[in-house]
């Protein structure tokens, strides 16, 4: 079968390797779409484990299913969860199921970017969601990217009427951005330094966006009634992101760092203030079976708007142009690729 094979963000090759051979308990999964993730091309995360096949965003068609498998069948639509926690151990059962040990050791074989994929039985018993059939392959990919901001926002306490500030409009701050205003939150702002991206967060409702480069903190007073805001997301990995979040953060309020700097690079917290006014700082990695499932719920319903954020639908064999439109992060946002092409 045809796969894309990453050896760094220019060095995406379409190469063969044989169809995986699914063993009791596994399935095997035609892939009809596999979106391409931020992560994917945070570079400095990836290549020190390359070559490899990487994508985690895959929906298709059961096409063969393992002795012992009763809750699936050959032909079923579904969205298949990479990384699956174990359900009993101390960090899921406290809630913290991206934490679990388990769910960093899980994949399916061999990335989302294969013509088929292999999914284990652990997978097929904890990371399966079948799809509704009024639900396309495509819109199914951004389940696993709004499960992760829905984990975010739900950690954070997101209340109704809070004001938040996205910073970075590609696809997490998008999504956040739309979550956010699903949840009734107040007024919701959004900076880049892309103008094409900050078009893109008008469109998908942001009441007001700044360029990344003015002085955030005193533009927020200006269209905030004077405040800072209750909630932060950083939604990029750029330093000068995380300092801004710090600065733009009102009394009582939370930064959310969604996204952060590569390795080895430190943010300095003005830590005396943040204790006299209250302020948390969090983090957020991944989302958990609940997560999912609720992502799920808020795309059939179609309340967080998916369809449109998708530029591009490309080949397998046009990876690597996938993989250089999201790293280049100019005028895309998002890249689905399509094996079955």
């Amino acid at each position: 079968m045809r796969v894309a094979v990453y050896y760094s963000n220019k060095d995406v090759r379409l190469e063969e390797l044989p169809k995986p051979k699914i063993g009791p308990g596994e399935f095997l999964v035609k892939v009809m779409a596999c979106g391409i993730c931020g992560s994917d091309v945070m570079e400095w995360y990836r290549i020190k484990r390359a070559p490899l096949v990487l994508g985690h965003e895959a929906t298709g068609k059961i096409v063969e299913v393992g002795e012992g498998v009763e809750r699936y069948k050959v032909g079923d639509r579904v969205f298949v969860s990479h990384h699956v926690p174990c359900g009993t151990c101390r960090y899921c059962l406290s809630g913290h199921h991206t934490a679990c040990e388990t769910l960093h050791k899980t994949n399916y074989d061999p990335g989302g970017f294969a013509e088929y994929i292999r999914v284990p039985r652990i997978n097929v018993e904890r990371g399966v969601y079948p799809l509704p059939d009024d639900l396309s392959f495509e819109d199914g990919t951004f389940i696993e990217p709004l499960g992760c901001a829905v984990r975010g926002q739900r950690l954070a306490n997101m209340q109704k009427g809070q004001s938040v500030l996205v910073l970075g409009s590609g696809i997490s701050g998008l999504l956040h951005l739309q979550l956010a205003r699903a949840r009734e939150a107040g007024r919701v702002i959004a900076t880049d330094i892309n103008e094409y991206r900050l078009d893109a967060a008008k469109k998908f409702g942001a009441d007001a966006v700044i360029h990344a480069e003015e002085d955030v903190p005193g533009r927020l007073r200006q269209l905030n009634e004077g405040r800072l805001v209750d909630r932060v997301i950083v939604c990029t990995g750029a330093p000068s992101a995380s300092k801004q979040a710090l600065q733009s953060v009102d009394r009582g309020g939370t930064v959310i760092f969604f996204a952060v700097p590569e390795a080895g690079v430190d943010v300095p917290v003005p830590i005396t203030d943040f204790w006299r006014n209250e302020i948390t700082l969090m983090t957020s990695y991944g989302a958990g079976p609940g997560d999912l499932k609720d992502a799920l719920k808020l795309i059939g319903e179609r309340r967080v708007n998916v369809h449109e954020m998708i530029t591009h639908r490309l080949s397998l064999g046009e990876t690597g142009l996938g993989f250089k439109l999201v790293a280049e992060a100019r005028e895309s946002l998002k890249v689905i690729i399509e094996p079955q092409r």
